[in-house]
């Protein structure tokens, strides 16, 4: 490992300017759910970019535009490319949010906002470590690609059709993708793939219009019907019931499971956190986190029909509808799971259950023994103190397939977040401290990877 103080006195001299980028970044509201701010969100990032002389694309789609940047370094036979999205979650509740979801307010040593950790954070944290190399060695150490989508948390509708039309600004020796988190105190997360996500929706009719509940007793109720279907879907012990769901589930590998028993999680801590008396099952341990980690999910997301607000309205819904994600993982295919669900309703009776496929995103799995996996793992004890934990495959979703199947590209997820982020929810927040940790995190992998060589990386 090279000397690297300059580097990081450097980023800690600059750790106000970056502080104050991070707010501007996240009260600029991004919301791809409700296509709030986007393009403003999108053009302050390219201003920024510009301000440190990359090469710029704003790339237009049938949606957010994605930025594209790139930097040529000083070993320009390697190329590093960081994928993150400047998009972010809508704000609701906002009642139980303790100050402006786009104030981005600084308490305690964390910033407040929307985005903050999911993704701004990890996305300004790649940003800013280009900006210290270019500040201490005049340049990055290796050539440096950026790609930030508008469209991550609506399940990247558009990312793929960028890969088929740019296959050259994908050419890369590695990937750093968004996400990743720390432990609350203890290590940093180095993850080296993600479930897959299918999300859909039930929707049943049984009237033309909603009726007096005193028809109950002649008309079908499409809430009943829908929770009668959903009922079929899994057990009491929490299987998932689908007909043929499991068959296509790749068996985990010694080094999966390996990789559970170095994992860090506080169970009590964080069922104290969600307000649990106790996990699904009653499960502790090795086979809490395999659930965790390894299994795949069916999540009834929402359900909406008839009344719903305060008051006593008797009303027979005509329509009802529910809302499912169900996290997948490999070699379970979102259309496959599909196809399996509607099969399942049909041989069941419920064919006037309609099933609307909203969005899907498969599966990744990288290699965790590839040159840029190993970098990226000696780097973190450097920065951080401690050595990191590492993750086979993450419990979330992100757009890896899209980009890597088939490849043979080196993927890795690492990130400015923590255990007690709040992402998706109220009062989302980043440990400030963690923010500046990002930035030399990832400015170390970027030296580090431009001198690696296989026989090295082989001996970690």
């Amino acid at each position: 490992m090279q000397d690297y103080s300059k580097l990081y006195q450097y980023i800690d001299d600059h750790a106000e300017e970056y502080i104050a980028l991070l707010q501007q970044f996240c009260r600029q509201p991004s919301i791809s759910a409700q296509n709030m701010g986007l393009r403003e969100m999108a053009q302050l990032i390219m201003q920024t970019l510009q301000n440190m002389h990359a090469q710029t694309d704003l790339v237009e789609t049938g949606g957010a535009p994605i930025v594209y940047a790139e930097w040529a370094g000083r070993n320009p036979s390697r190329t590093v490319t960081f994928y993150n999205h400047y998009d972010v979650q809508p704000v609701e509740p906002l009642d139980e949010w303790e100050s402006d979801p786009f104030g981005a307010q600084i308490r305690n040593g964390k910033l407040y906002a929307r985005g903050a950790t999911d993704n701004k954070g990890s996305l300004l944290s790649r940003l800013c470590a280009v900006m210290a190399c270019q500040a201490v060695y005049g340049q990055p150490a290796l050539n440096v690609k950026l790609i930030y989508e508008g469209e991550e948390e609506i399940g990247s509708p558009h990312l793929a059709e960028f890969a088929r039309r740019y296959p050259q600004r994908l050419q890369t020796d590695g990937f750093a993708w968004e996400g990743g988190s720390k432990q609350l105190g203890g290590p940093l997360e180095v993850c080296f793939g993600t479930k897959g996500m299918l999300f859909v929706e039930l929707r049943c009719r049984t009237a033309s219009a909603d009726q007096h509940s005193s028809k109950a007793a002649i008309v079908k109720n499409p809430a009943w019907r829908l929770v009668q279907a959903l009922a079929t879907m899994k057990d009491a012990q929490d299987h998932i019931t689908i007909d043929g769901f499991y068959d296509s589930v790749r068996p985990l590998t010694d080094y999966e499971r390996e990789c559970l028993k170095t994992l860090c999680f506080d169970e009590a801590a964080n069922r104290e956190r969600m307000g649990l008396d106790e996990y699904i099952n009653g499960l502790t341990g090795l086979p809490l986190l395999e659930k965790f980690y390894y299994e795949p999910t069916a999540n009834i997301a929402g359900f909406r029909a008839g009344e719903t607000g305060p008051s006593a309205k008797t009303v027979l819904p005509a329509s009802a509808s529910v809302a499912m994600d169900f996290r997948l993982v490999p070699d379970q295919m979102p259309q496959e799971i599909f196809q399996r669900i509607r099969e399942h309703l049909d041989r069941r009776g419920f064919t006037d259950v309609e099933l609307v496929l909203r969005s899907g995103e498969p599966p990744y799995r990288a290699d965790p023994l590839s040159l840029f996996g190993r970098t990226v793992i000696r780097c973190v004890k450097p920065v951080y103190g401690m050595e990191p934990e590492v993750f086979a495959g993450a419990a979330d979703t992100t757009a890896l397939y899209q980009f890597c199947h088939g490849t043979g590209l080196d993927a890795v997820l690492f990130g400015a977040g923590n255990d007690g982020a709040n992402i998706h929810a109220p009062n989302e927040n980043i440990i400030l401290e963690d923010y500046i940790h990002a930035i030399k995190l990832a400015a170390t992998v970027m030296e580090e990877f431009a001198l690696a060589d296989t026989e090295a990386a082989a001996r970690i």
